[in-house]
């Protein structure tokens, strides 16, 4: 009887322990957004080289190009708040990316620089995202790298991350910051020390997924105050 027993508890403990083990092993993923017009370009490079250091990590990645059609800005219609919860431009890839990035445990925005600015597309995605789909993305690790032929990378890679702190994302960090130089196709393959700070970004990435188990940052603990300088 005490045999026949210990045999059943046996079995029935044997399923809970594999459940535990599936999720202790997940294999967690970072997604990267290409805001380059071009496929394969600089900006597609310099994640490319991150994306295989996060391989070397044993961190699966997926890069998402947002193309080169129109992108609708944000027109703060409200639709995502009140009805369906998505953006209620459905006709380009915001939706898609918001949907990837539900499954994902991390982010990385890469953009040519434009004016000292990010590629105006690239930003009215990101901004969409945060609006429409900020449960997808709060808490999350989060990163930028900028690329430019010449100057405008501080003010382009700063202006990326502004969005992660208001969404309670960590940003992730790297030897330098994440800017890299070329101007013609593939050229910043030569800037040494741009790639090297992506491979020390995806490193740091690794880190922390592994280190947190790819849970999310906790939310506030309280409730959010709104003010402004009106009252």
């Amino acid at each position: 009887m005490k045999k026949a027993a210990i045999a059943a508890t046996a079995v029935a403990v044997a399923p809970l322990v594999e459940t535990a083990c599936a999720q202790t092993t997940k294999k967690m993923k970072v997604l990267m957004i290409n805001g380059s017009p071009h496929q394969n370009g600089n900006t597609a490079t310099a994640l490319q080289e991150a994306a295989a250091q996060l391989k070397e990590n044993g961190i699966d990645s997926e890069i998402v190009w947002i193309g080169n059609a129109p992108v609708h800005g944000c027109i703060a219609c409200g639709h995502c708040k009140s009805q369906e919860p998505k953006c209620i431009f459905d006709d380009d890839i915001c939706n898609q990316v918001a949907a990837k990035m539900k499954e994902s445990d991390a982010l990385i925005v890469g953009s040519p620089v434009y004016y000292g600015q990010p590629n105006g597309a690239v930003l009215a995605i990101v901004q969409r995202l945060c609006y429409s789909a900020g449960g997808a993305l709060s808490g999350k690790p989060a990163a930028a790298f900028a690329v430019c032929r010449r100057g405008g990378a501080t003010a382009s890679f700063q202006t990326m991350n502004m969005p992660f702190m208001m969404m309670n994302m960590p940003v992730v960090t790297s030897q330098y910051w994440n800017i890299g130089y070329g101007q013609s196709q593939g050229q910043i393959a030569q800037d040494a020390e741009g790639m090297q700070t992506m491979r020390t970004l995806a490193n740091n990435m690794a880190a922390l997924l592994k280190a947190t188990g790819g849970k999310p940052m906790p939310g506030p603990s309280e409730r959010t105050t709104f003010t402004n300088f009106i009252k």
